[in-house]
């Protein structure tokens, strides 16, 4: 029996490695930008998509998030401590325009914490900022509850809750 088992693992060892020889992996992290970076859950639920900041602020990100298969789409920013070690986000959906109070940003907001960025063998960082290498995966803890407890949750809107872990699909040119 044992010999049967070894055989098996080969086998599949050996296909696993044809499949990535016909299909290598990207290296899409070290190529593009973190400004340019496409990144998606793995249900394929949300696609969360960098775009260039253009001027000096307090923010040192802004993506979209959207919601597959719907009109659907979230503001988020990142701001960076004060150390610049940590990078604090925000995903913000029909926020007012103009003069807004806190209490109009806390009803807008549905998730609120800090971005973490991993590499594919979980070593974990702060999110890159504009003009370095775009991170392999990023971590928004409890992204999914959040969603699911926000005016972003319901009927033509997300019904479905994200992965907390989003993976590197893609750059944008």
């Amino acid at each position: 029996m044992p010999a049967i088992s070894t055989i098996i693992r080969q086998t599949s060892l050996c296909g696993a490695i044809s499949v990535f020889a016909v299909n290598p992996l990207p290296a899409f992290a070290a190529e593009c930008a973190q400004e340019k970076a496409v990144y998606v859950d793995m249900d394929n639920a949300y696609e969360l998509r960098f775009e260039p900041m253009g001027s000096e602020s307090s923010v040192s990100n802004r993506f979209k998030l959207a919601v597959r298969n719907t009109a659907v789409v979230a503001e988020g920013v990142v701001m960076r401590t004060d150390d610049q070690l940590r990078a604090d986000g925000r995903i913000m959906f029909e926020c007012p325009e103009g003069d807004v109070t806190g209490a109009d940003l806390r009803a807008c907001t549905v998730w609120q914490g800090m971005v973490y960025a991993s590499d594919l063998k979980g070593h974990i960082r702060a999110l890159p900022g504009e003009g370095e290498s775009a991170a392999d995966r990023l971590f928004l803890p409890a992204l999914g509850p959040s969603i699911k407890k926000s005016s972003l949750w319901g009927k033509g809107k997300a019904t479905v809750a994200p992965w907390d872990v989003l993976s590197l699909k893609g750059c944008n040119q």
